[in-house]
Parts: C-alpha cells; sequence; structure tokens
C-alpha cells in the first residue's frame, strides 16, 4: 500500500473515489517500466504506430500539431499523474507530437494491457473512462475560451485551468504552482503572439490578479480572475455514483 501512495496516478485517481485493491493493482500494471526524458526531447511523431500509453512520474510535457503554414498548435498539456494517450486510443497512428517541456520521466504500457485492466477492475474502467469524456466538456470550455476572448482573458482562463488540474495532486500550497512553459509555448497553446501573451501577463500582475517569481505563478484574487473568463472548474468534482459497486457501497 506504501508504494501505491507514492504514485501520482494513484494520488490523483484517488481524488474522485476510494480505489479498491483491484484497482490499485491495475495501476501498478501501469508503472511497472519507467523512462527518463529529457527537456524539449520529442517522444513520438505524428503518424508513428500507436503502441503505448505514457503514465507521467515527473514533469510537464505537452502535445502539438504542426499546422500547414509552419507554426504548431498545442493541444494538450501533462502534468504527473496524467495518462498520455487516451485521444488517440481509437487509431493506429498518432495524430499528434508529444514534447517534454523539461526533464521528466513516463511509464509506458501497451495500449493492448487495457483488456486486462478493463476486464479486472470495472472500478478503474469506469473512471478512466468517465475522465476521458470529461475532457472532451473541457476541451469545449477551452475552445471557447480561444475564439470568443481577449488575450488578458485567454491568460487568466489557462492559469485558473492549471491551477484546478494542479490541485488534485498538489495540497501543499494553494495559488502557487511552478510554470514550467516559455512564453512561445503558452503562445502555442493559447493562439496568441509573444508579445500578447507578455502584455496579458503584465496586466494581471498590474491588476494585482497574479504574481510571478522564479516560474512559479501565485494567483492572488481567484474570484475576480473567475469573474474576468467566466472559469468553471470541472477539475476538481466528479460524479461517481453510477460506477460499479457504487451503489452497494452506498447502502
Amino acid at each position: 500500500m506504501n508504494m501505491h501512495k507514492k504514485s501520482c496516478l494513484v494520488q490523483r485517481l484517488s481524488h474522485y473515489t476510494d480505489l479498491d485493491e483491484t484497482s490499485l493493482d491495475s495501476i501498478a500494471r501501469f508503472e511497472r517500466e519507467e523512462k527518463d526524458v529529457s527537456k524539449n526531447e520529442e517522444i513520438y511523431q505524428e503518424g508513428d504506430h500507436n503502441i503505448h500509453l505514457y503514465v507521467v512520474k515527473r514533469g510537464w510535457l505537452y502535445s502539438y500539431a504542426d499546422l500547414k503554414d509552419g507554426r504548431r498548435q498545442i493541444v494538450e498539456i501533462h502534468h504527473p499523474g496524467d495518462i498520455i494517450g487516451f485521444p488517440d486510443i481509437a487509431f493506429t497512428e498518432r495524430t499528434t507530437v508529444l514534447k517534454a517541456a523539461e526533464d521528466a520521466r513516463l511509464c509506458p504500457f501497451p495500449k493492448k494491457d487495457l483488456d486486462e485492466v478493463f476486464k479486472a477492475s470495472p472500478q478503474l474502467a469506469a473512471l478512466l473512462f468517465a475522465l476521458a469524456v470529461r475532457n472532451q466538456v473541457i476541451m469545449i470550455d477551452f475552445l471557447r475560451a480561444i475564439g470568443r476572448m481577449s488575450a488578458r482573458e485567454r491568460i487568466a482562463y489557462f492559469l485558473l485551468d492549471m491551477q484546478a488540474r494542479l490541485r488534485v495532486t498538489n495540497k501543499v500550497t494553494p495559488g502557487i504552482f511552478r510554470l514550467p512553459l516559455n512564453q512561445t509555448e503558452i503562445s502555442d497553446v493559447l493562439g496568441l503572439t509573444n508579445v500578447y501573451v507578455s502584455r496579458s501577463f503584465t496586466a494581471l500582475e498590474r491588476d494585482g490578479l497574479i504574481s510571478r517569481s522564479n516560474g512559479t505563478v501565485e494567483i492572488l484574487e481567484e474570484e475576480r480572475m473567475k469573474q474576468i473568463c467566466d472559469f468553471s472548474d470541472r477539475h476538481t468534482k466528479l460524479d461517481t455514483t453510477w460506477f460499479p459497486g457504487a451503489y452497494a457501497t452506498a447502502g
């Protein structure tokens, strides 16, 4: 059990429900192997054969797609406790490039092993399914933010979303988190130029909403920030009442 408690994935999934022993054992299978990657290393390319999923053990990574005009769009940021690869699970080839934003550690596991996990642990299968479906709602929220909001509002939304995600696994200091992404990477997430990113961060600091120091961000006025960009936290809560065994446990 102590080994399970050290797992970022266990910590993240346990936020939503009490994991049974079968689920914990299945998660341990996900994390049997470890692979260290260096900052700026590309782990796979678009079009590569889709064989493995990855649990993020340490560090930040991101998935991106190249555009025809030479630009790129970062479509997802990955933190410790995330499973990388679910959007591609229905395809035989990768649809994006995976790159490390900093030195990181991944746990690769074969996609084909999911069948045994789903058979052995219906609770874990239901939880992973719920998280995958929830991410579709998060993507809709994000597209709305990019399509309808100003640069300042987009940065506010981005920071609130990062904080909400990180709170699930990091309970230490509310409002403060590392942001190991450079200005260009943030630009490629939000569809902004570097100049607009810089100006928007400066504006939020000037308004007393955030502060930055040595690669960390502190959100000082969370409620005001939420009002600026109409942010809804989709990360903290999840309806698990329909999970296998949930009714029996509740009874």
